[in-house]
């Protein structure tokens, strides 16, 4: 089985391996912009929701905070993100 967010503790530094299809699409495109900017970069995981999403949580340069709830399967740990490939939203 892959290893996906389930392993990771709250606290942990994870990677949002992709942008799930459509997550962005309805979006305003300052949100779409930094969602897609953290693809593949170290954010802090805060835990799952009770359906199981991971929540994700990283501020933009400009000092803005996102937070963002993605299924387990688009979350890996940032150490096993390093031996994994990653896949940027198409433009």
């Amino acid at each position: 089985m892959k290893k996906t967010g389930r392993e990771l503790k709250p606290g942990d530094k994870a990677v949002l391996v992709e942008v799930p299809p459509g997550f962005i699409d309805d979006l305003p495109a300052e949100d779409q912009k930094a969602i897609s900017k953290v693809v593949g970069k170290p954010v802090k995981f805060n835990g799952h929701d009770v359906l199981g999403q991971a929540e994700l949580e990283f501020r933009e340069r400009n000092g803005t905070y996102h937070t963002i709830w993605v299924k387990p399967e688009f979350v890996r740990s940032a150490e096993k993100a390093k031996t994994l490939g990653v896949r940027k939203r198409p433009k």
